[in-house]
């Protein structure tokens, strides 16, 4: 009862909540007072993204405050990948909490060697490790009627992604080279279980990967609404940077954009009954169940009455895309399923978007009618591949709940993120680490406003959004530099394959034809080639040099290379103290070598008996 006099009361100064949540609201008032699903434990307890760090009730209530608004931005920006850009606002008084959620998650795909399990050798004295695949994902979920969906996404979503990655890894992998020589062990799976007839390109795994997880998703929270506390829906944008290539699925009116030099690339496809109004009268029509007998599939140019039986009006049927006429019967004077135009449209009259998570027990107001057969939680998946891109430093994802885009066109989101990167400088060291974060937090203040007698307003003058805002900016140009340099390490790996003879010393790896490659990766890179003459770690490059470092470092106490072990080896995944001594990163008077003024950090590959510094650029 206390949430419809809230409800009222928010009407009453022009904050009501939404039609879906007022819908949702009386079901939980009727299981309240029953002692119903209102009564079960969260599964997860709310609050804010985790990188932003607000630990405390205090820090939460202050940034749930409703009256000023104020736009949240993480402490540390190094939380983030490549200090990319987040920044959040709540909403004018629309619900009571946040009810967005975002998630950011660093992977590593590791697969087995063949042969058996890690560190198995079959006698050639090498050590098989198999091989790692990092990748980044990005989340924002956009809650409606209440957070439960949003936050349960946002802790899961992430997980259930890496499984499916997990099964057609093998598929988006080349061959392993040593796997020809390393038969599988009893028990162990081989490198690939099936085969297709046909070569199945690896976006078209990785996007039937997430549409797979999406489905899941949603049936884990049709699953966990029967034990926990999970009321409402949200719609669900995810970024995935995998084998030099970007993914965006979307499902909902969230949006992700790709921005470059001021301009909107690309932008993912926003689902609302407006843009999918004929795939709901279609399956309106098709199975006229659903709609209870309370909902008509048609669709007329003005809402027909009483006084119209009998009349010859315009309608459009499921399979008509034109208009012709009809005369008014009893039956077209039911409610259209889809009813209302743009951002008001509303299927069933209750919910504004088509596509994403939850709503399971939504029903139509007034009605008995449920809703949920009508939406879905497929998403459009959108691939760019960075690696065949010529990426620049102005090139952003910006991605974003429909609070901005409610207000913000993408052309108007690319002009203000552009005028934001070049107030901070890339080449500028002490400004570059907060590029990305005042884009974002630029783009939440163009969409939240000022507040002028007592509404928030645009610039111009305009009523700006008082929903949710969430932004995250994401640069693409880190993600490429270091999948080149991953991808260089890979091709290193495959000719350090099993030599014919054990080695009889030190071997240099980077001979002229990988240092040539190197060079053509780090020119892609936008960074200054090494000396001719040198290697790419800048040292002296020949058999003599590589003995001399070997030397030293056995002379001296190996030295911390500050590198995080998730980046020590290319090839296990683990800390390359693990395997043996690192070579000195700094030369006799403590001055860094050429690599390192040029942001790359020492690494060490060990093949049998070989040793072979390599250098690459540091994750920012």
């Amino acid at each position: 009862m206390f949430n419809r006099f809230k409800s009222a009361l928010l009407s009453s100064v022009g904050a009501a909540e939404s039609a879906a949540a007022a819908a949702q609201a009386a079901v939980t008032d009727g299981a309240e007072a029953a002692g119903g699903p209102a009564a079960r434990p969260a599964k997860f307890a709310y609050g804010r993204p985790a990188f932003l760090q607000l630990e405390t009730e205090d820090e939460l209530q202050v940034a749930g405050d409703r009256v000023i608004r104020p736009i949240i931005v993480p402490r540390d920006s190094s939380r983030l990948p490549w200090t990319a850009g987040y920044a959040e606002a709540v909403n004018a008084g629309k619900s009571k909490r946040n009810e967005d959620a975002a998630a950011v998650y660093t992977g590593v795909l590791h697969q087995p060697p063949p042969g058996g399990p890690a560190g198995d050798g079959d006698g050639d004295g090498l050590q098989r490790t198999g091989r790692s695949v990092p990748y980044y994902y990005f989340g924002l979920f956009d809650g409606h009627a209440g957070h439960g969906a949003s936050v349960a996404a946002a802790h899961q979503l992430h997980h259930i992604i890496h499984e499916r990655l997990v099964d057609v890894l093998d598929h988006l992998l080349p061959p392993d080279p040593s796997a020809a020589e390393a038969a599988p062990a009893p028990g162990v799976r081989a490198a690939s279980l099936w085969i297709p007839a046909e070569e199945v390109a690896p976006e078209k795994l990785v996007t039937g990967a997430l549409e797979a997880a999406f489905n899941d998703m949603d049936a884990l929270i049709a699953e966990d609404r029967l034990k926990y506390d999970m009321r409402g829906g949200c719609t669900a944008v995810v970024a995935l940077l995998l084998l030099g290539r970007l993914y965006v699925a979307n499902a909902g009116d969230s949006r992700a954009t790709y921005c470059r030099h001021g301009r909107a690339v690309i932008a993912s496809h926003d689902f609302t009954p407006e843009t999918e109004r004929h795939r709901v009268r279609q399956l309106a029509c098709q199975q006229p169940a659903l709609t209870g007998g309370e909902f008509t599939h048609l669709d007329f140019a003005r809402r027909v009455g009483r006084r119209d039986l009998g009349k010859r009006v315009l309608y459009r049927d499921a399979h008509m895309t034109g208009w012709a006429y009809k005369t008014v019967t009893e039956r077209d004077l039911r409610f259209p399923i889809v009813c209302g135009d743009g951002k008001r449209s509303r299927v069933c009259a209750t919910i504004g978007v088509t596509r994403g998570f939850g709503d399971h027990d939504l029903k139509a107001q007034n009605t008995n009618v449920n809703i949920k057969p009508f939406l879905s939680s497929q998403p459009q998946v959108l691939v760019v591949d960075l690696e065949e891109e010529a990426v620049t430093e102005s090139d952003v994802l910006v991605m974003a709940t429909d609070g901005l885009w409610d207000v913000i066109s993408n052309e108007r989101a690319a002009e203000l993120v552009e005028q934001s990167l070049a107030a901070f400088p890339a080449d500028d060291v002490t400004k570059r680490r907060y590029r990305c974060t005042s884009a974002a937090q630029d783009l939440v203040m163009s969409a939240r406003g000022k507040l002028k007698e007592r509404l928030w307003r645009l610039s111009d003058g305009t009523m700006a959004t008082i929903d949710d805002i969430s932004v995250f900016v994401v640069p693409m140009l880190p993600y490429r530099e270091e999948h080149l340099l991953w991808k260089l390490g890979q091709e290193a790996s495959a000719v350090r394959c099993a030599p014919a003879e054990p080695p009889s010393g030190v071997r240099q790896v980077s001979e002229p034809a990988q240092l040539d490659r190197y060079q053509s990766l780090v020119e892609q890179c936008g960074r200054p080639s090494p000396p001719a003459g040198t290697s790419p770690s800048g040292n002296p490059s020949g058999a003599a040099a590589a003995a001399a470092a070997a030397a030293a470092a056995a002379a001296e106490d190996p030295v911390e290379t500050g590198v995080e072990p998730e980046f020590a080896d290319a090839e296990t995944g683990e800390p390359a103290a693990a395997n043996g001594p690192v070579p000195a990163a700094n030369g006799p008077s403590g001055t860094p070598p050429a690599a390192e003024q040029v942001g790359t950090v020492p690494v060490t590959w060990f093949g049998g008996e070989d040793a072979t510094p390599v250098s690459r650029p540091a994750p920012r």
